[in-house]
């Protein structure tokens, strides 16, 4: 291209001798300054590689000369944070609950660590807020189903509901309609019967019957008044606080078909300083008993 050079008349600079579309490119150099960034950039480059983890090998990877690691970095700083904790973690597994509750350092330290517990291990179900879900039990509100006290709340972290371990909380509601136990009009009655015992709207005209039906049926766990009984896992009826919905419909679809929800034991998953310090957290939050 050099025979193609030819001086810019209007800046009088050379040319590169390229064109394209009649539009000619000045032959300016880049600027000093950007041309010993761009080298340095390059020699730290190369010293990264040396110095830093930074070659990808079959099973591995090149260490570097500080031979450092990011991973390794964050373990040791949770090594040292669980060092930290040992001594209050310590206390805690040695410590009944009602000692934690009355020790103000203790609780501190137990209400941060149940907090954390709860929002990686319960939130799922029981959400960020503890305010539940449909099937999910609200743990703000003082309807306990198998008692809030804390004793009662730890032991049910530890074994959970329904589940497969042989100290688990068990429970369990007939299907009244699926399995034949009741005809569709005394189903109908009851579930009026029950809307009376919450407060709401129903039919006057089968309540003689419902209430009858509830006796025989349903008192024995939920209690004559349908106040519910903790012992048995049957939740009160008598409230405005419904686990899966208390109109009409979701009503008579429980009494149908029953409920049968489960909750995993953690007493093989969790140590015991976290299982506490949840038990005393959950309690914390206004609808312990």
């Amino acid at each position: 291209m050099a025979h193609n050079v030819e001086k810019d008349a209007v800046t009088g600079v050379d040319t590169t001798g390229h064109e394209w579309d009649g539009i000619k490119e000045l032959n300016n150099p880049l600027p000093r300054w950007w041309l010993w960034t761009f080298y340095i950039t390059v020699l730290w480059s190369i010293g990264y590689w040396i110095v830093y983890p930074a070659w990808p090998l079959v099973s591995s990877y090149t260490e570097g000369v500080f031979g450092y690691s990011s991973r390794q970095e964050v373990m040791d700083r949770i090594a040292e944070a669980k060092e930290a904790q040992s001594a209050y973690l310590g206390k805690i597994e040695a410590a009944s609950l009602e000692e934690i509750r009355s020790d103000s350092e203790l609780l501190n330290f137990a209400l941060a660590g149940g907090r954390s517990a709860f929002a990686v291990n319960c939130s799922q179900c029981h959400g960020q807020g503890a305010q539940g879900f449909v099937g999910y039990p609200n743990l703000n509100d003082d309807a306990w189903i198998w008692g809030g006290k804390p004793d009662e709340i730890m032991h049910t972290i530890n074994f959970g509901i329904r589940n497969e371990h042989e100290d688990s909380r068990y429970s369990e509601m007939p299907a009244f309609g699926r399995d034949g136990l009741l005809e569709r009009p005394q189903i109908e009655a009851v579930v009026e019967y029950v809307l009376k015992l919450s407060g709401q709207e129903h039919n006057a005209d089968l309540l003689e019957s419902g209430e009858r039906i509830f006796e025989n049926e349903c008192a024995a766990c939920h209690g004559p008044n349908g106040e519910g009984i903790q012992d048995t896992g049957a939740p009160r009826l008598s409230d405005s606080i419904w686990l899966y919905g208390g109109d009409r419909q979701t009503i008579r679809e429980t009494v149908n078909n029953s409920r049968y929800g489960v909750m995993p034991a953690w007493i093989d998953r969790l140590d015991e300083a976290t299982i506490k310090q949840l038990a005393v957290y959950v309690h914390s939050l206004g609808g312990g008993e």
